[in-house]
């Protein structure tokens, strides 16, 4: 009976041991431990993720194919959009970062972006980013964004706005 006990004991000890270990060290605990979900939604050249507290970082430039004397085009804004960390009240937010990646030296004004009844409860700088009418969103004020040029916002409601340019200048 006292190496039965014994047995039993040791082996309650280590079921205890790995489960204290696998919570302690889930990333190193291969499939027993607790997974990170993410998901990702890849939209033309915009990444939208529901990962939280990380923000995207797009791929690298690529030149567009472009029409005979086109100096620029949609596809050289970038747009990266991530979960941040949420407002003291629990709102979630999410940081928008809008890149000119033309790689042929264009500065690119009149950003309109399609961002359907976009709203939020954190202020947001109008020159920045404003919703002009449903579906119709202006960047920057209209003004030129510049080659390798970077704008950023945060904004703050219960879900994440699908954000992608409807049309832009040629400067």
């Amino acid at each position: 009976m006292n190496g039965h006990f014994v047995l039993v004991l040791s082996s309650v000890s280590i079921a205890v041991l790995f489960l204290f270990l696998v919570v302690l060290f889930p990333d190193q605990c291969g499939s027993f431990g607790p997974k990170k979900m993410e998901l990702r939604i890849k939209q033309g050249n915009n990444t939208f993720s529901t990962h939280h507290r990380k923000l995207l970082h797009g791929t690298a430039a690529k030149e567009p194919d472009r029409i005979r004397g086109e100096k620029c085009s949609k596809a050289d804004i970038v747009i990266n959009q991530g979960a941040t960390s949420p407002l003291p009240s629990g709102i979630p937010t999410y940081t928008v970062e809008i890149m000119n990646v033309c790689v042929s030296g264009c500065d690119i004004s009149g950003i309109h972006f399609t961002c359907g009844w976009f709203s939020s409860a954190r202020l947001i700088n109008p020159n920045t980013f404003r919703r002009l009418r449903y579906n119709d969103c202006l960047v920057n004020d209209g003004k030129p964004l510049m080659r390798g040029g970077t704008l950023s916002f945060q904004y703050a409601n219960t879900f994440l706005y699908p954000l992608s340019v409807s049309r832009v200048v040629c400067s």
